[in-house]
């Protein structure tokens, strides 16, 4: 009787384990130049129902990294939701040289389709240059197209490259008609949830609320002072708060992305896609992926360590806690699922390290490629070898090198000299030998899994620690150093065991992670593995 009942036991838990609930609705929370540092930076300052919640309730991935470089922001919306690398599937930063054409190459760039819902053209966008599919195509495969898709950002490509190919709608900002649009790819007309959307004129509501601190100026105080001489300003207004963004009158709109509104925006664009759509109603499971952008503008403006970024983590932490008790009240507790990360993190600006006796430095790319040239030409005689530099990459005009009369590897050995001479450049590489160089074999692997040899330079240069490419006021973020790939990763709600996980993971370990939990193919590029922490067995 009792062997009975052990084994009714065992065939109970195995029928279980292949039964586990999925969720009605995942929603992909990516939030753009978030640093990992900062769910703990201003955790004091959070409310209990915002990333609190994620984070107590949740499974928290406290060393998920990004496993490439350069790291920048339409490479990590593809890695994220391909599971991917760049070298295989093909969106090696937001923009590349193309040898072919002569020209760079937008990310998202598509000439064969038409904006929809504005008279601009920035809407001539789809993922024709993503190789692979993502997820969300996956999703909606495994079902015959029965789930949907919508993505939803501030920015073209981190809505395109996570609603993948087979999003039933992609949306972004448009500063033309300070409303969200799509382009032909996706559909003729938009639908009228959205025209109804957009006719409310919310940034016009929230560029009329002006941008002041939440709270009292003088309890920032994980933040340096106001306006420090190296910030750079708002467009159209200036570095010091308050920000009095309703008297910007000239292109407003690109402003706006500027502003912690552009989140309560994204927020409130996402509400009515799960109302209009009816996301998460059925038996099959929906996506909404959502990126956050303003993060990333503001934080490019005024840098880490600014009272700008503080108050806008603070401001995104109580918008995140009305949504996710939208998601209570509409798509039922513990019946979705939530991921969030970031695309990369970002740099401290230069001023503010040196101010600090910390080493930092700026260089400029233009500047290199005019020197390298003239010393290539007094050395061998040749004019404009260097086509471009891009992504930390050199590109070389391969018609120039044929014509030449000196090698091609002699050539490129003088230029990585050249570029050794620079005081912010450690080590200059080869990315077609790359295994014939001296370097640490992470970073090896991550210039080889950001490598295409259909869309990336021919020599790759790797900045000392907190050097870059920029100016003198402001920062960016590109590199492999972990300010850039050490990113947030919390898992939470349906199947999902809380606490915390201090094993190295991957930014290309959500999407197989989530195939594995969705029971479905996992994308077709994906090199990923699955967390299986993750689960609540």
């Amino acid at each position: 009787m009792k062997k009975t009942l052990l084994s009714i036991l065992c065939i109970c838990s195995l029928i279980s384990a292949y039964t586990q609930a999925k969720p009605k609705l995942v929603v992909g929370i990516m939030i753009d130049q978030m640093r990992w540092d900062y769910l703990y930076r201003y955790q004091n300052r959070f409310g209990p129902d915002g990333f609190k919640r994620l984070m107590m309730q949740g499974l928290n991935c406290e060393n998920a990294l990004i496993p490439y470089t350069p790291t920048y922001t339409a490479a990590g919306h593809a890695c994220v939701y391909t599971g991917s690398v760049p070298s295989l599937h093909g969106i090696i930063g937001n923009a590349w040289y193309s040898k072919e054409l002569r020209r760079t190459v937008y990310c998202t760039e598509d000439d064969s389709v038409q904006t929809v819902g504005s008279t601009g053209i920035a809407g001539k966008q789809s993922p024709k240059n993503l190789w692979a599919n993502t997820i969300s195509d996956e999703m909606r495969l495994s079902n015959n197209f029965r789930s949907k898709t919508i993505a939803i950002a501030i920015k073209d490509r981190g809505s395109i490259l996570t609603g993948g190919h087979t999003s039933n709608g992609s949306y972004w900002f448009d500063n033309v008609s300070g409303g969200f649009i799509t382009s032909s790819f996706y559909m003729n007309a938009l639908p009228a949830w959205v025209v109804n959307f957009n006719s409310k004129k919310l940034p016009d509501m929230y560029l009329n609320q002006d941008w002041k601190t939440l709270y009292p100026m003088n309890s920032y105080l994980q933040s340096t002072t106001d306006a420090k001489p190296y910030e750079d300003a708002l467009p159209g207004e200036d570095n010091t708060f308050e920000h009095n963004i309703r008297d910007i009158k000239t292109n407003k709109y690109e402003s706006f992305k500027y502003t912690p509104g552009g989140n309560s925006y994204t927020f409130d664009m996402g509400r009515e896609a799960i109302k209009s759509e009816g996301l998460g109603k059925d038996q099959y499971t929906d996506m909404l992926a959502l990126s956050f952008s303003s993060p990333d503008y503001i934080g490019h403006k005024f840098g880490p360590n600014s009272i700008e970024v503080e108050d806008t983590y603070l401001r995104f932490d109580k918008d995140l806690a009305s949504f996710l008790n939208y998601l209570d009240e509409t798509v039922g507790k513990g019946q979705y699922l939530i991921f969030l990360t970031a695309d990369h993190g970002v740099a401290q600006i230069p001023g503010f390290m040196k101010e600090n006796r910390l080493p930092a430095g700026i260089m400029n790319d233009a500047l290199i490629m005019q020197q390298v040239n003239d010393s290539v030409k007094k050395e061998f005689g040749i004019s404009n070898l260097i086509d471009y530099v891009l992504n930390y990459q050199v590109y070389l005009n391969e018609h120039v090198m044929v014509q030449s009369k000196a090698s091609g590897p002699v050539i490129k050995n003088y230029i990585i000299q050249k570029l050794l001479q620079y005081p912010g450049i450690a080590h200059a590489v080869d990315l077609a030998t790359l295994n014939n160089f001296t370097l640490p074999q992470q970073v090896k692997d991550m210039l080889a899994n950001g490598y295409s040899p259909k869309r990336s330079g021919d020599i790759q240069f790797i900045f000392k620690p907190q050097w870059f490419d920029g100016w003198d006021r402001g920062t960016t973020h590109g590199v492999w150093n972990p300010y850039d790939s050490h990113i947030p990763l919390i898992w939470y709600g349906t199947g999902i065991k809380p606490g915390k996980l201090y094993r190295e993971v991957y930014m290309t370990d959500i999407a197989p992670t989530l195939a594995a939990m969705l029971q479905i193919q996992m994308p077709n590029a994906s090199i990923g593995k699955v967390i299986e922490e993750v689960f609540d067995k």
